[in-house]
């Protein structure tokens, strides 16, 4: 059977709870720390804690696996044949995380000693381990991000260097969709495409959750994909799978992204479970996205009326400001079971291993947490 098939057989018995993280035990009262045995898990630091459902773990346990770097893999490639018909590209590639999706695409991109221009805040700037820098010699040029989640096409077009060898050749403007939870509108998307053409950049996208936007808009992903030249989509975050990302493409920039993506360590070999994982995510998981958005909103909602200042929701990320109480709040909240980030501006994020309920208690946390 083996252990994914075990696992899975597990879990349909109810031996084996999603998460560890099932109890009968509830506790209404909040004002006063759970005993640990008993503790529920709301876990809201982000999208990428969420276990496997069972009907994953079923299609991972049936996947048929051959060997991906020698493009033997039929699971893996099938999800990259998939996926690029989705999103109407030629091909994609299929690789263990967002951040070498990301990296190959920028270096795919570039040469060595040009540049991109990406957001102050942006994930491929600030939270990639400056991978373009160091592994690319990819000089980022950030701007800073507009209130709306987009970049000022005025601000992109100053930032452009001219054609002189005291500069770096600019190539290539990297956007992000969803941004910190806000989703970049479609005629944006638009003007940017119609921007690069005239100044002659590659327009990349990492759309680690791109499904998060679509479903916001109300439209198919293809719809936003095909305004750029790449697109990089994560299966593990909102879509639940437990590892990978897809980069899509032209034929060619995925030949080059494939050899690179030997080059950084990123071929595996027997990964047709994974793949199928992701499969399964975007055929049964996508417009599922709408519940994390509603559980969000609610969240913001509630936490509004408490008091708090709560930045406006748009899809599964709520932004709290709690100053200098963020350590207080989280050390106070992991008491009653509650996981959160310790920052100022505190990042809850909602996902398929939230309920309504739990999203309540969290609620009533932030409510005793104001009145102690």
């Amino acid at each position: 059977m083996g252990l994914i098939g075990w696992y899975s057989n597990e879990c349909n018995r109810g031996l084996i709870f999603r998460g560890f993280a099932r109890s009968n035990h509830t506790q209404k009262d909040l004002s006063t720390p759970l005993e640990a045995p008993f503790m529920t898990v709301i876990d809201l630091r982000s999208d990428t804690v969420t276990q496997p459902t069972p009907g994953m773990l079923d299609a991972m346990a049936s996947a048929v696996s051959g060997d991906d770097v020698y493009g033997e893999d039929p699971s893996v490639n099938r999800l990259e044949a998939e996926l690029a018909k989705r999103l109407g590209f030629a091909a994609a590639l299929f690789v263990p995380t967002g951040t070498m999706s990301n990296l190959l695409a920028l270096m795919a991109h570039c040469e060595r000693g040009e540049e991109y221009i990406v957001g102050q805040q942006a994930h491929t700037y600030k939270y990639e381990g400056g991978g373009a820098a160091v592994l690319g010699s990819i000089q980022p040029q950030p701007l800073e991000v507009q209130a709306d989640g987009s970049l000022d096409l005025n601000q992109v077009l100053a930032a452009i260097k001219p054609d002189d060898f005291h500069f770096a050749r600019t190539r290539l403007l990297a956007l992000e969709n969803t941004m910190q939870g806000k989703v970049l509108p479609l005629d944006y998307l638009a003007k940017a495409r119609a921007f690069t053409h005239e100044h002659g950049l590659a327009l990349h996208l990492d759309g680690a959750r791109l499904y998060n936007a679509a479903v916001k808009l109300g439209v198919d992903a293809r719809e936003i994909a095909q305004h750029f030249d790449s697109v990089s989509v994560c299966l593990s975050k909102g879509l639940g799978a437990p590892v990978g990302s897809v980069l899509c493409g032209s034929t060619a920039l995925i030949a080059k992204a494939r050899r690179l993506r030997k080059m950084v360590g990123g071929g595996m070999r027997q990964a047709g479970s994974l793949a199928a994982a992701g499969l399964y995510a975007l055929d049964h998981q996508v417009q599922r996205l709408a519940d994390d958005h509603a559980n969000a909103q609610w969240l913001g909602d509630e936490l509004r009326k408490a008091g708090y200042s709560v930045e406006p929701v748009q899809t599964n990320m709520v932004y709290v400001q709690v100053g200098d109480q963020a350590q207080a709040l989280k050390a106070f909240a992991a008491e009653r079971g509650v996981k959160l980030s310790a920052a100022p501006r505190l990042r809850m994020v909602t996902h398929l291993d939230v309920s309504r309920a739990q999203i309540e208690q969290v609620v009533q946390t932030f409510v005793a947490f104001s009145q102690k």
